[in-house]
């Protein structure tokens, strides 16, 4: 039993550490970040505009209250880009570095951090997990810097165009959306090489690092895991289901020039599927889109990527859980049953909490802000809850309302941005721990509830 409690007690510290971790993160950042050397006109920068760049960077969301490249000089574009990789890969990729360079031992404590922030059930092979991740990381975003450098270093010159190589493709990768173009994607609609590159860059950050491992290794174990599974399925369902929705309700008549060819047509209907997946790029005007899409999209953003990746939102694996467990019921069946497997009823039950958890907090946050903030004639409450799903989702699409926000807008905004990359973590892992030492004591008598 004491042994129990010790364990309990570690796995609470190493959730509150990794929350704590990204919080530190955040203030240091923008402490750095108010200052006028960072900031194109060498004056200070307001602190809460700061704070809001520095958590959407470490939060890898891509909302801004200040243009990124006409506020911040180039050695704070390099602090955002810094904040950004930190915050995709965790924080905890700073020690890892460091242990690993010193080649000295790591902790356990550290190891049982790395264990939450992974989301993995086990501590064994924790390390070196990490370890592949920094290499497959590397390797992807060098992949997409040289990718994009064809483009970049004809238009901006060699210095400038790898400098945007490497930024963009850095942001792509992490599910950031951060750019130095001033209007993301828009001048690059009939480019489809560009769209192409990003797009693919974005879902290899959004699938998650466990799910790379198990593609990469495919040829040598001849099987995939059940996570790999449910996330390739339902990412696969996604991509494909919102570019047939995109395409009939948008029909990118208004969205596109009118000039633009069929494939201009496709490949940008594709990316209105792919980056509401966290990404936060945007090659149309969201203002411009149909309730439809914009209720399409929204749905996207709440889902958001994979457990494990540099992706927020419910997670893909969430829902295809959710997905399965009501399958199942249909079926007659009380477990999760897929592919000649049963889901824990831990999982389920994991699932079921966290999309309670957070559909009630993004309820709760388009009330609030529909007090706060001030919603323009032409639009509807629409204009609120889709900053608040990308807040949420950490993606970065906005329809106007960022730089519009009031002081407690701001406020409100940061705080979502940072509950949706780590904060339901912590409350979901709170909840369960409880539950489990309340489960181990005793257990009430059952009682039947009427349902539906």
């Amino acid at each position: 039993m004491r042994k129990k409690k010790r364990q309990a007690t570690k796995q609470m510290t190493a959730v509150q550490l990794l929350a704590v971790g990204f919080l530190v993160l955040i203030l240091l950042g923008g402490g750095l970040l108010t200052l006028p050397f960072f900031s194109n006109s060498g004056t200070f920068t307001p602190f809460i505009d700061a704070v809001f760049t520095a958590t959407s960077a470490v939060c890898v969301t891509g909302l801004t209250t200040l243009n990124t490249v006409e506020h911040w000089n180039e050695f704070g574009q390099f602090l955002i880009l810094l904040l950004i990789e930190i915050g995709g890969l965790g924080f905890m990729m700073m020690p890892i570095i460091f242990f690993t360079l010193a080649k000295k031992k790591i902790s356990l404590s550290t190891r049982i951090v790395l264990r939450e922030a992974l989301n993995l059930d086990e501590m064994s092979g924790v390390m070196n997990l990490m370890i592949y991740i920094l290499k497959l990381a590397g390797a992807i975003q060098l992949i997409g810097s040289v990718a994009l450098s064809f483009v970049f270093i004809p238009k901006f010159g060699w210095l400038k165009g790898i400098w945007y190589s490497v930024f963009h493709s850095i942001s792509s990768f992490c599910n950031a959306g951060f750019d130095l173009l001033g209007d993301s994607l828009a001048g690059y609609q009939s480019n489809v090489y560009v769209i192409m590159v990003v797009s693919a860059l974005i879902i290899s950050g959004g699938l998650g690092f466990l799910v790379w491992r198990d593609l990469l290794n495919y040829k040598k174990n001849r099987r995939f895991s059940l996570h790999t599974q449910i996330t390739l399925i339902v990412t696969v369902t996604l991509l494909i289901g919102g570019t047939l929705v995109f395409f009939f309700t948008e029909q990118n008549a208004r969205l596109l020039a009118p000039d633009a060819s069929y494939i201009e047509r496709f490949v940008n209907t594709f990316f209105m599927s792919v980056t509401p997946r966290t990404a936060g790029y945007f090659s149309i005007d969201y203002a411009q889109m149909s309730h439809a899409g914009l209720i399409m999209t929204m749905f996207l953003m709440y889902i958001g990527g994979t457990s494990g990746s540099t992706a927020g939102g419910l997670k893909t694996t969430t829902f295809g859980v959710l997905v399965i467990q009501m399958y199942s019921m249909f079926k007659g069946r009380t477990r999760a049953e897929f592919r000649e497997r049963t889901i824990r009823s831990t999982a389920v039950i994991r699932a079921l909490t966290l999309f309670f958890l957070t559909l009630t907090l993004c309820v709760v946050t388009i009330m609030i802000l529909s007090i706060t903030e001030t919603i323009p004639e032409t639009s509807g409450i629409e204009y609120i809850a889709f900053e608040v799903f990308s807040a949420f989702g950490t993606v970065g699409l906005t329809m106007g309302l960022t730089p519009e926000l009031s002081f407690v807008g701001k406020i409100i905004i940061i705080s979502l941005m940072y509950i949706g990359r780590v904060g339901v973590l912590t409350v979901v892992f709170s909840l369960i721990t409880k539950a489990q030492r309340q489960e181990a004591k005793y257990k009430y008598p059952e009682e039947s509830v009427m349902i539906g």
